[in-house]
């Protein structure tokens, strides 16, 4: 009982870790954006996302370098973030007005909710029909994901508003560029540091009371790893950045499922998509279902009724509760 009481404190330590200094990697990469002149929806899918997912991130890497590894903690906190992320638009989303908020999201975000489906859906597929080829010991699947995420990207910068730098004066900061950069640096830092140990004490967790390590990266784990994407974006949302955190959120999906490819590269007992779990696919599914519900009230923002949009970031909300029990129950 020492062992696990051990264990809990230092996943309750190294989560407050991640949490505090995720939360000001988006304030400092925020401030970056404003001092070096980038637009929001840049801010929001590459800049904001990547400084948010550095959690996922090292506590993924830190999962599968493990003695022995647990790849089941970095599929589950991939698959489990997505649809917390997307839990937490639609929660956001109903607490600022629903239809209200989504009338304030641009249009252009489809392209990135689009990526994000379309990055989710291979990464599931991959987990479920595991492709076993590889190359230095990095599986083709990581390649393509990676592959996959450069080129998405990019199609979303030449889709980008030619607006997007309209309200940037809305963001202030008093620091300057250098400043910046090394507190960047320093919260970068001690997210990795935190992640490491969320991974070691969640797998110690795993390993005392035989709870699946997968449940309690698809649950425990991405609830810690995702509060920096939920923070930014309600700050985003409290000064009416909307499309900020939106593009947060979503590029976040986006960039998750390419940890399993980096994740790969530091898994060194085969192919990490070849270690996919029944409660991976469960996840996956849901996220998946989550995010095409996002895609029809962002789509449907102008054109269906008031009511019905509430309803559907209300929805979202009530699919990820029984999306979670489903994940846990069979796990």
């Amino acid at each position: 009982m020492s062992d696990l009481i051990v264990a809990i404190i230092i996943f309750l330590v190294s989560a407050g870790v991640v949490v505090y200094c995720g939360t000001k990697l988006a304030v400092y990469g925020d401030a970056l954006a404003e001092l070096t002149g980038l637009g929001r929806l840049f801010v929001g899918s590459i800049l904001v996302a990547l400084a948010t997912s550095l959690p996922e991130l090292s506590t993924n890497i830190s999962a599968v370098s493990l003695n022995p590894p647990n790849p089941a903690i970095a599929i589950g906190n991939v698959f489990g973030a997505n649809m917390i992320n997307l839990f937490t638009f639609g929660a956001v989303a109903l607490v600022f007005g629903g239809s209200r908020f989504l009338a304030n999201v641009s249009l252009e975000q489809k392209y990135l909710v689009f990526l994000a489906i379309l990055m989710t859906v291979v990464g599931l597929i991959f987990i479920s029909v595991p492709l076993n080829i590889s190359a230095f010991n990095i599986g083709l699947p990581a390649g393509i994901i990676l592959i996959l995420y450069v080129l998405g990207m990019w199609y979303i910068y030449t889709k980008r508003p030619d607006d997007e730098d309209s309200d940037s004066n809305e963001i202030q900061t008093t620091l300057s560029l250098a400043k910046a950069w090394m507190w960047f640096g320093i919260v970068s830092a001690g997210v990795v540091v935190g992640g490491i140990f969320l991974a070691i004490s969640t797998d110690q967790i795993a390993d005392i009371t035989g709870i699946s390590s997968g449940v309690l990266g698809i649950i425990a784990v991405s609830i810690v790893t995702t509060m920096p994407e939920a923070s930014a974006t309600i700050a985003a949302a409290r000064m009416k950045a909307y499309d900020l955190g939106v593009a947060g959120l979503f590029g976040s999906c986006v960039f998750n499922v390419t940890i399993i490819g980096y994740a790969d590269i530091f898994y060194r007992d085969g192919i990490i998509t070849t270690q996919g779990e029944p409660t991976h696919q469960i996840a996956g599914a849901v996220a998946v279902g989550l995010m095409l519900i996002g895609l029809v009230v962002i789509l449907g923002k102008n054109k269906l009724p008031k009511p019905l949009l509430t309803i559907g970031v209300a929805g979202i909300v009530v699919v990820y509760i029984v999306g979670a029990i489903l994940v846990a129950t069979n796990g």
